[in-house]
């Protein structure tokens, strides 16, 4: 019997289906009855997609989030230019006040600063192109290297003439920097992170605001001019050292091959970039409203140390405080700016910057006390950040990367043509008319500037890094 149950098991087995055959039969009318419910559910499909989705939209920002906002190249990067901008806001903060000091006129100050305006109306436009042409951390150590001879003369100056020479040297730095700096930055970044880091840049960059008037000022109020000097100058000897160490490393250089430069490809991409910036689109209105920027703000940047000194009554040291707050407001709002032009728009926060801008300086020549200075300058800071992600995302993205270097300086230079008188205009405003008069014309300004970046800072697909 046991055989028999035995030898009819193993026949069962060799004449009838697989376990995997008949979990086959078994599932097959399951699998059809399931995609009749979902296709007679269409809603149940469209859920399922959206949760695939956010998935790999929550994966992706995991990834994102995981790489650091600021590589190793920006930290350095950054270190040296908040070196060398405290060397320069201690200088520029008190400048002026030094110029009477050693015997200017206010008038004098005010040609002083526009004749030494002419060094980067002559260099910008070549420094960026030698930017885009050799590297930019190449050029930033080069201009560096000469500047930090004007840091040595407005330490030992006798005269209030030497600083005129102290600036034009100086200046070179600023020829050469300003168009680097930014396309730097573009360059060691992703366009979808692009706002926030230029907030965070600008942000950690603008700690000189508080560190630098800061500094300056107690050191002017309680040693005097010259040792405070000295001092700038043993900063901007450090910077200069750090910058001349990152251009000689490899692992700093743009991702890009250096090229060597010809004056004919410099005559070649300057028609290239100028036809751009006259062409009608939304670099002309860049251009525009920087213009209207720069212009008045060139009329009052070397008068607002005389403006708290014999208008306000504020001594050196409170005069640093005051422009130490303006610091710290664009520190925190500068990545505020940032995540508004990732998460909003550029031309809502160029436009915001404006109009706090406009509402900082208004306030500030209607202020009779201390804290009604600070206030200003502090609303005068949130403008301030604003404007500076808003202007260097939307440039980033209009002008290609092989470019930026030369638009940055082919904006310097246009715009201080047109600024260059404007320093002298401020003030023959302050001794001819009264001295609130050119930061009047300056909160005019930036409130004709608001409603053009509103209407016409829109990025079409056309205008976004278009091949010339």
């Amino acid at each position: 019997m046991q055989s028999h149950t035995s030898s009819f098991s193993c026949s069962q087995a060799l004449s009838t289906p697989t376990h995997t055959q008949v979990t086959q039969t078994v599932r097959q009318p399951r699998e059809k009855s399931s995609l009749q419910n979902l296709n007679a559910h269409p809603s149940i499909l469209a859920k399922l997609k959206i949760i695939l989705k956010l998935y790999l939209y929550n994966r992706d920002i995991m990834s994102n989030t995981n790489k650091p906002l600021l590589n190793i190249n920006l930290r350095w990067f950054l270190v040296a230019m908040i070196l060398a901008n405290i060397a320069g806001l201690m200088v520029y903060t008190n400048l002026s006040l030094y110029m009477l000091d050693l015997g200017a006129t206010v008038a004098q100050v005010g040609l002083v600063f526009t004749l030494a305006a002419l060094v980067p109306l002559v260099l910008q436009i070549f420094g960026g192109w030698l930017s885009d042409t050799i590297g930019r951390l190449r050029v930033i150590a080069l201009g560096s290297s000469v500047a930090v001879f004007g840091y040595l003369i407005f330490s030992i100056a006798p005269g209030w003439e030497w600083i005129l020479l102290g600036l034009c040297v100086e200046y070179v730095s600023n020829s050469v920097v300003d168009p680097s700096f930014n396309s730097y930055v573009s360059e060691q970044t992703d366009e979808a992170q692009r706002g926030r880091v230029f907030g965070t840049v600008s942000s950690l960059y603008m700690v000189v605001t508080v560190i630098g008037p800061a500094l300056g000022g107690f050191l002017a109020y309680r040693l005097g001019f010259q040792p405070m000097l000295r001092v700038a100058f043993l900063f901007y000897l450090a910077a200069t050292l750090l910058r001349i160490w990152t251009a000689t490393r490899e692992q700093f250089e743009a991702k890009k091959d250096s090229a060597r430069p010809t004056f004919s490809a410099f005559g070649t991409e300057i028609a290239s970039m100028f036809g751009l910036l006259v062409g009608g689109g939304i670099l002309t209105w860049i251009w525009v409203t920087d213009a209207l920027g720069d212009m008045s703000f060139n009329m009052i940047d070397q008068l607002m140390p005389i403006l708290l000194s014999d208008v306000g009554g504020l001594n050196l040291e409170k005069i640093g405080i005051v422009n130490a707050a303006r610091g710290v407001a664009v520190i925190f709002s500068s990545p505020l700016g940032g995540w508004l032009v990732d998460k909003v728009s550029e031309r809502v926060t160029i436009a915001l910057g404006f109009a706090l801008t406009s509402f900082a300086l208004a306030a500030l020549i209607t202020a009779h006390s201390f804290i009604g200075f600070i206030f200003a300058m502090v609303l005068f800071g949130l403008g301030t950040g604003a404007l500076m992600p808003g202007y260097n995302s939307l440039v980033s993205k209009v002008v290609p990367e092989n470019k930026r270097g030369l638009a940055f300086g082919l904006f310097g230079t246009t715009l201080g043509i047109l600024s260059l008188p404007f320093p002298w205009i401020g003030a023959q405003l302050w001794e001819r008319v009264a001295p609130q008069a050119p930061f009047l014309v300056v909160v005019i300004a930036c409130l004709v500037a608001a409603p053009i970046a509103w209407f016409k800072f829109g990025i079409t697909k056309e205008e976004q890094e278009p091949v010339v």
